[in-house]
């Protein structure tokens, strides 16, 4: 399955390439460092799935999210990942129709049970994200 990684912070896209290149059948085949640059890169390069920080310059993750789900005739499943446990983001995320949501300190296995499940059309929300 072919993955882009949305997120401004280099080593953060860069610890998530080492963990997913290193799982049979993923293949990390773009980043993009904002918003605006992630709904271009997705375009061009139409993964199976997305990582897509919530908050990037030009155009935060939510509505890059949008845009890209909105305009693309056979869009990707996109997971939305960030820091913050916070109900609006979660919130915001599925309704702009991510296919889930994962916190930055998920671990490994986590984050490859995620990108797998939704790229098989699985939802998933990590469970510290949603509060009772």
């Amino acid at each position: 399955m072919r993955v882009v990684l949305a997120d401004d912070e280099r080593m953060v896209r860069t610890a998530l390439r080492a963990i997913l290149s290193a799982e049979r059948g993923i293949d990390v085949v773009g980043e993009a460092t904002t918003g605006a640059e992630a709904v271009s890169v997705v375009r061009d390069l139409k993964p199976d799935v997305v990582l897509m920080d919530v908050r990037m310059p030009e155009v935060d993750g939510i509505r890059a999210t949008e845009q890209i789900l909105r305009t693309m005739s056979a869009p990707p499943r996109v997971v939305v990942v960030t820091t913050f446990e916070n109900d609006a983001y979660v919130y915001e995320a599925l309704r702009a129709g991510a296919a889930g949501f994962l916190l930055k300190r998920a671990d490994a296995d986590e984050l490859v049970q995620a990108v797998r499940l939704v790229a098989r059309s699985d939802s998933l929300l990590f469970p510290a994200a949603v509060r009772a």
